[in-house]
């Protein structure tokens, strides 16, 4: 897996996504992954309500200490140097963190001590966060990033000032780092942190065979270190090129903001973005973008064909195939009525080349379509879409 580069990359232009009615069918026929833990619910409801087969893998997942020592530790060590700037990263670890400290008896004692402290938020949510606890910030982000965040910082502030940061379940140390060269303190404190799924989660492997296969249509990322952890897995495996080659061709990689959207940009995967980066616009944009497309339509001699995922649409009907006699069938069409011979056909299977299989899958395959003819054998050459 390559190394991190040094300077982040230059982020996909994101997706304006308008607002559509709800169609229960809408998402029929595609197969999407899933890679976050928190909130997973609310993304696995709205694609299968919409009539999606999904596939959930938190590639890690939220760690909330067992026991909260080193985080009353750090509250305690915030609350006595009453840092002249907080800056605040999440609105769960904003929420956690003062839930801790109340339990703790030091709810009142840590808001008194940011009462006079500049906030400055990374985003909308960390700003519900602050206000909720009583408190206000002074100014956000301009791209909801840390890195923005750090940079307002530098920008607008003067240097050798205490400085405290509510890191989330990923630390970035290279920002950290900017604000230590310029200020004399700099104080972290992280009520939450992400950890990798252990190997008796077998879900994190499923999905990256399903990936390799291309047995998915899209892949969900909702945070930088999940991918991470996704590529991490596949090297692993040792399918860290195959799990690449296939988002950067037949499997869409679905991003919800520029930073998750880093690391795949950096393995040459150029993700889909939607422009507020929020939960609702990612799973509207999945939808429009699949429907748009995802959907690859064919003209035959018998009628318009289209492949919708795992579904062939044919004649006013949706019939959702297997993988094998899928794989056929999408070779077919990509021919345009081409010839295609039948060890080209048995190399598109996945998980197998044999010769009979592929007999076996286009006889299936063959069987499921309403019209026989749609695939016609060319003697001695192969088969063909009868276009």
């Amino acid at each position: 897996m390559p190394n991190e580069p040094t300077e982040p990359p230059v982020v996909p232009e994101p997706v304006d996504v308008p607002m559509t009615a709800f169609q229960p069918d809408q998402l029929e026929g595609f197969r999407i992954g899933v890679t976050s833990d928190r909130r997973s619910s609310d993304l696995i409801d709205a694609f299968e309500r919409r009539g999606a087969r999904v596939v959930h893998a938190p590639t890690l997942r939220i760690a909330n200490s067992q026991q909260d020592g080193p985080l009353l530790d750090d509250t305690r060590t915030m609350i006595a140097a009453k840092p002249d700037i907080l800056l605040a990263t999440t609105g769960y670890g904003v929420r956690r963190w003062f839930e801790v400290a109340e339990m703790d008896g030091l709810g009142h004692a840590l808001t008194e001590a940011l009462a006079e402290t500049t906030i400055l938020v990374r985003g909308p949510k960390a700003r519900g966060g602050i206000r909720a606890t009583g408190l206000n910030d002074s100014g956000m982000s301009d791209t909801e990033t840390t890195a923005s965040l750090v940079d307002k910082v530098l920008a607008e502030y003067p240097p050798g000032l205490t400085v405290g940061i509510q890191v989330h379940g990923h630390t970035d140390e290279r920002q950290l780092d900017r604000l230590r060269a310029v200020h004399d303190t700099v104080l972290t404190v992280a009520p939450y942190r992400w950890i990798a799924v252990d190997d008796s989660d077998e879900r994190v492997y499923k999905l990256i065979e399903a990936i390799c296969a291309r047995q998915l249509d899209c892949v969900t990322f909702t945070s930088a270190p999940s991918v991470h952890a996704l590529f991490g897995a596949a090297e692993g495996m040792g399918v860290y090129p195959a799990l690449i080659a296939a988002l950067q061709t037949n499997v869409r990689a679905a991003s919800v903001g520029p930073v998750t959207s880093i690391p795949l940009i950096a393995a040459g995967i150029d993700p889909i973005q939607p422009t507020r980066f929020r939960m609702g616009a990612l799973i509207r944009l999945v939808c429009e973008q699949l429907e748009l497309v995802g959907i690859e339509r064919i003209e035959t001699r018998h009628g318009p064909l289209a492949l919708r995922g795992a579904m062939v649409e044919f004649g006013g009907q949706r019939i959702p195939l297997p993988p094998t006699a899928l794989a056929i069938l999408r070779t077919l069409v990509a021919a345009g009525g081409a010839v295609v011979s039948r060890d080209e056909l048995a190399q598109a299977l996945p998980g197998t080349t044999d010769d009979h299989a592929m007999e076996v899958s286009l006889g299936r395959l063959r069987q499921a379509l309403p019209e026989a003819g749609l695939i016609a054998t060319v003697v001695k050459r192969g088969y063909r879409l009868d276009v």
